[in-house]
């Protein structure tokens, strides 16, 4: 750098000499100075990659915005657990990661976003659809800071650099235990408590339907909606509505493990979700399907560390093991399981979609051609699909 900047002076030096000697001279004498202001830019710029942003895994601080907290046994606790795994792979202390849990999906959000940003975050994590909005709005004010979404959708049409959504296939760990329930139940009748009427859930249990279908033709579904992503109140209320509707295996896009326990209450099966549910309800839970947030967590940070772009859309696989499934439970699977799931794993492993045509509304209307599929997270890492196929029936 030093020796780019005595060129510049020498070159200097040698135009207001030849500066007398005539024009031509005079011209030369200015495309040296040119060139060398080029040379020192372009040592500055790298210099400064080479420096980086002086964040370093030591000094790196990592803020969260949670909607509920490690308690509910399911997202916030798989999420957590993400982190935690980060924090050890990274080898980070605990002083370096601020946690804001029970945040509503509204102006709290915003609050706790700029907390996090003057407490010193070079990063910030919000984790539930509804925190977006108030996200967004305090990225715009801290251009330096990076702020990442999950389940989002609004990353590449913000006009921010430092923004940035994040998800995973979650729909083919769904698709995967659709088969479980698909060999388990004797009514042919599953259920399955969801919590918004968004393509987040739609896509899940359409895929779980699927899932269940591809072993079990004759196989249909009642979802109702809790309007709400962790409520065990009305979750156990809505498992029970489907359970004397006749539904024998419960599946859940909810936060806590109502679902499971009020299946386990009523002798019949049920699917998680984000966390292994065994433990919760060890006579009624088949599998579950479930994160590692980790991968995008690590991901993320050694990003900043790095002083690399972080993906402004990110979706994880089952391949990369962002999403799966728990163990099975070998007390309430039924004979088969785990060798369809094998060779269904395999399928996804291969390449298969799990959105495959042909695929039809009650109605009859092609949603899906034959030989074609929907490709679900190709582009946007936030689900898309969000029709209703034949075979599921929603409650009122």
């Amino acid at each position: 750098m030093k020796k780019r900047l005595f060129a510049v002076l020498l070159a200097g030096a040698m135009a207001f000499s030849l500066a007398a000697c005539g024009s031509k001279e005079e011209e030369k004498a200015a495309e040296a100075v040119k060139e060398a202001v080029e040379e020192v830019k372009e040592d500055a710029e790298a210099d400064t990659e080479e420096e980086g942003s002086g964040v370093t895994l030591d000094n790196i601080k990592i803020g969260f915005v949670h909607v509920s907290d490690p308690s509910d046994m399911g997202y916030t606790y798989n999420h957590d657990k993400g982190t935690q795994k980060m924090k050890e792979d990274l080898g980070l202390r605990d002083d370096q990661i601020i946690n804001k849990y029970n945040t509503p999906e509204g102006a709290e959000c915003e609050t706790a976003v700029r907390e996090l940003a003057e407490a010193g975050c070079n990063i910030i994590f919000c984790t539930s659809f509804g925190h977006e909005d108030y996200m967004l709005l305090v990225a715009e004010d801290y251009p330096d800071i990076q702020f990442c979404h999950a389940t989002g959708y609004q990353a590449a049409s913000s006009g921010l650099d430092n923004v940035h959504n994040y998800f995973g296939r979650i729909y083919q760990a769904r698709y995967l235990s659709g088969i479980a329930a698909g060999l388990r139940t004797e009514t042919n009748k599953l259920g399955y408590v969801a919590a918004m009427p968004f393509a987040e859930c739609i896509s899940g249990y359409t895929a779980f339907y699927l899932g269940a279908k591809s072993v079990n033709p004759d196989v249909t579904m009642m979802v109702g909606y809790t309007n709400s992503w962790n409520d065990p109140t009305v979750e156990a209320q809505v498992a029970q509505s489907l359970i004397d509707q006749g539904c024998d295996v419960i599946g859940q896009h909810a936060d806590s493990t109502a679902t499971q326990t009020t299946a386990e209450a009523n002798g019949v099966w049920g699917v998680g979700y984000n966390s292994d549910m065994i433990a919760a309800a060890p006579n009624a839970v088949l599998t579950s399907a479930i994160w590692d947030w980790s991968i995008y967590l690590e991901y993320a940070v050694n990003c900043v560390v790095n002083g690399e772009p972080i993906a402004v859309d990110w979706c994880g696989s089952y391949e990369e093991g962002m999403v799966g499934l728990s163990p099975l439970n070998e007390n309430t699977i039924a004979e088969g399981t785990q060798e369809a799931i094998d060779a269904a794993s395999q399928q996804l492993l291969d390449g298969y979609e799990v959105f495959s045509g042909p695929l039809y509304d009650a109605d009859g209307n092609v949603l899906v051609e034959e030989g074609d599929f929907y490709p679900e997270s190709g582009e946007a890492s936030a689900p898309s699909w969000d029709k209703i196929i034949d075979g599921i029936t929603i409650l009122g």
